[in-house]
């Protein structure tokens, strides 16, 4: 090893999975000393991210699996994470290679997949405003603030009447706002929230396909606040800035008229915030925001058109380009992942061995961004595990 230049072991070390490297680190002194590196970190998962390897999809369901990006094969159920209890723990959104899991509202946590690092998140209590009122949906994002090197929680408390009374269309409803801060374990209340904000809830709009959980893109959480064509108020989608913590409303793209009704989902695609315009179930057309807070970058990537063997359009999201560029992966209905190719025109269902039947889903890339500095409690874990299903996999292949 000493004879080999260190600048070659620097980039060997760079292309490899963060399961190997976490072995890795056992090899020597100074090898760990350069996996453990904040500069080899970074660059590490900034080469995940532009090679896009080491990339997975987790699929959202009862319980959680993953699908290696690469083979798109088979999905392996995701257990040993800090919440797991026979199922029900959801990804609010994944960051870096951080994810933040929820199991309910008292017992969340920051959790790193690939190392096995985790840290238990302090749960502040709700604040109701009045006596006759109680909680209702709770909304949550996860992103990275880059300039104060810190990852934020964002949770969002909708009030209603125990009664029951007010207009049932959220107009009624009070909120409360709080931010977790990931590197000093506090949370901060949100005073002067935006009006617009009474307007976020509309029955079972954000329960289903997971809409009340923020998308990170640029340096912001997004929200769709849905049409309310009985007020003659369109989609709006608003941002939170968790630099400074204040909310915006984001312009979005001149739609086309193509005398249908449409309803506006957000996304992220690679990085870049999308909006997906639903046209009735029928057509959904994908605008890609290519400079973020500029209404004139919006730009329409690609639109997707009736599919014989999709009935409707319930629910589209794009969630990455292919290696080559020339597809995108869609999650359709939380039901299909498939392979479009917007120039032919042509869709390809992904078969998935092993995962759920219906799902929510989210891009994962892995990296060793760590969570409690000094703690090496995860990467012990993580090799004692890697070693057991080794051990395991020979056993089967002997059996066999």
């Amino acid at each position: 090893m000493s004879r080999i230049p260190h600048e070659i072991i620097h980039d060997i070390l760079l292309q490899l999975p963060v399961k190997s490297l976490v072995r890795f680190r056992s090899l020597s002194k100074p090898i760990c000393s350069l996996i453990d590196g904040p500069n080899f970190i970074n660059l590490h998962l900034n080469h995940s991210i532009t090679t896009k390897s080491n990339h997975c999809i987790i699929l959202k369901e009862w319980d959680l699996f993953a699908v290696d990006f690469d083979a798109l094969s088979d999905a392996v159920e995701v257990k040993h994470h800090p919440l797991y209890s026979g199922g029900g723990t959801e990804v609010i959104g994944s960051v870096n290679g951080l994810v933040f899991l929820r199991r309910s509202e008292t017992n969340i946590a920051v959790y790193n997949l690939s190392t096995r690092e985790c840290k238990k998140c302090y749960v502040a209590e709700t604040e109701i405003p009045r006596r006759d009122m109680t909680t209702g949906y709770v909304y949550y994002g996860f992103g990275y603030d880059s300039y104060g090197d810190d990852y934020k929680v964002v949770r969002m408390a909708q009030f209603v009447r125990e009664d029951g009374g007010g207009d049932g269309g959220g107009l009624g409803c009070e909120y409360e706002v709080k931010v977790y801060s990931l590197k000093n374990d506090k949370w901060k209340k949100i005073e002067g929230l935006p009006i617009r904000l009474r307007l976020l809830s509309k029955p079972f709009f954000h329960i289903l396909n997971r809409r009340g959980y923020g998308v990170f893109a640029g340096h912001a959480l997004h929200w769709i606040v849905p049409q309310r064509r009985e007020l003659g108020i369109r989609d709006c989608v608003l941002g939170f800035d968790i630099r400074d913590d204040k909310f915006f409303e984001l312009p979005q793209p001149d739609y086309e008229n193509k005398g249908m009704n449409f309803q506006v989902d957000v996304g992220v695609l690679e990085g870049n915030l999308c909006v997906m315009c639903n046209y009735e179930h029928v057509c959904v057309d994908v605008w890609v925001m290519k400079e973020y807070g500029v209404k004139e970058s919006w730009c329409k990537m690609f639109s997707v058109h009736a599919i014989k063997w999709i009935s409707a359009f319930m629910f589209l999201r794009p969630l990455v380009y292919s290696k080559g560029g020339d597809m995108v992966l869609l999650e359709v209905n939380g039901e299909k992942l498939l392979w479009y190719d917007w120039k032919n025109k042509h869709a390809k269902v992904v078969r998935v061995r092993g995962g759920p039947s219906s799902f929510g889903s989210e891009m994962y890339v892995e990296s060793l961004i760590r969570i409690n500095d000094g703690d090496r409690i995860g990467w012990k874990k993580q090799q004692e595990l890697d070693e057991e299903g080794e051990e395991k996999r020979k056993t089967d292949r002997n059996k066999r």
